[in-house]
């Protein structure tokens, strides 16, 4: 059973690949995308949960995004027609990394996508090339909420110098030359909701479906995800969406910050899950 399809499956009932609630969506949602029009674009946009919800909320958006799950496109099309929004948003299947447009976007979101650029640096540098002046970015993406164990290592496929910590995430946004204008640090409680939903929804359709070739396979991931977190990395990996601003120069103070680099299995990415 590949990653794309148990992604889906698990969240079924969580739509959002992120430890966020509906509420926290809305909220960022709101802030990210103040003017009555505009034009946003999501770098890694999955189902496109979020772009779907910005132009329910903001009739006078335009949309764009990019991702190169086929399947995951297919259905934010079938989303965006039942919503009534298909004609105000574009879908291509596309590297991100290679996505181009003759015009710059009011809001540019990677949130949970920074493996598509090589870490949270690099998602930063293209995304500000596709941002209008005075645009904002939502990015999100994981740190280390404490000292990761060996149990939280092995349990995400991760070293130490993957992540830094939330200090260290923002120290390097300042010196990337974005300044904070608004964010969300996702609770314990989002967290453990997320992880609940994702394997809970998984092992619901392996039940479900027990004469599926893929039944027993789900159920096992299920399994073993939910292990992986209990006994790994709960209350260990942390994640933060930040709504920033293109500062007139890089910070170019301050400590000189870890870099956010990849994880090597699971971190909050792809819109598969953190």
């Amino acid at each position: 059973m590949d990653r794309q399809t148990i992604s889906r499956i698990a969240h079924t009932d969580h739509p959002i690949a992120a430890p966020i609630t509906d509420e926290t969506v809305a909220r960022l949602i709101g802030r990210a995308a103040r003017p009555e029009a505009g034009r946003a674009l999501d770098l890694g946009c999955g189902e496109a949960g979020w772009l779907l919800r910005t132009l329910a909320a903001k009739p006078r958006w335009q949309a764009v995004g990019v991702d190169l799950d086929p399947t995951a496109l297919n259905r934010a099309r079938q989303t965006a027609q039942a919503m009534g929004l298909e004609r105000r948003i574009g879908l291509h299947h596309l590297d991100a990394t290679e996505f181009t447009a003759k015009e710059p976007f009011d809001l540019v979101l990677s949130i949970g996508a920074t493996h598509a650029f090589g870490g949270l640096a690099p998602t930063l540098a293209a995304a500000g090339r596709h941002l209008a002046p005075g645009g904002r970015l939502l990015v999100g993406d994981a740190f280390w909420e404490r000292e990761p164990e060996q149990a939280a290592l092995d349990a995400l496929g991760a070293a130490r110098e993957d992540f830094t910590d939330l200090a260290g995430t923002l120290d390097l946004v300042r010196a990337e030359g974005w300044t904070p204008v608004h964010g969300h640090v996702s609770s314990r409680q989002e967290w453990d909701d997320y992880e609940l939903s994702w394997t809970g929804s998984l092992s619901e359709w392996a039940l479900d479906h027990p004469e599926h070739p893929d039944s027993a396979a789900a159920l096992a991931a299920a399994d073993v995800h939910r292990a992986e977190w209990l006994h790994g990395y709960r209350g260990t990996l942390g994640f933060a969406t930040l709504l920033l601003r293109r500062t007139s120069a890089p910070c170019g103070t301050g400590p000189e910050p870890v870099s956010a680099g990849v994880s090597r299995r699971r971190r909050p990415a792809g819109r598969r899950r953190p």
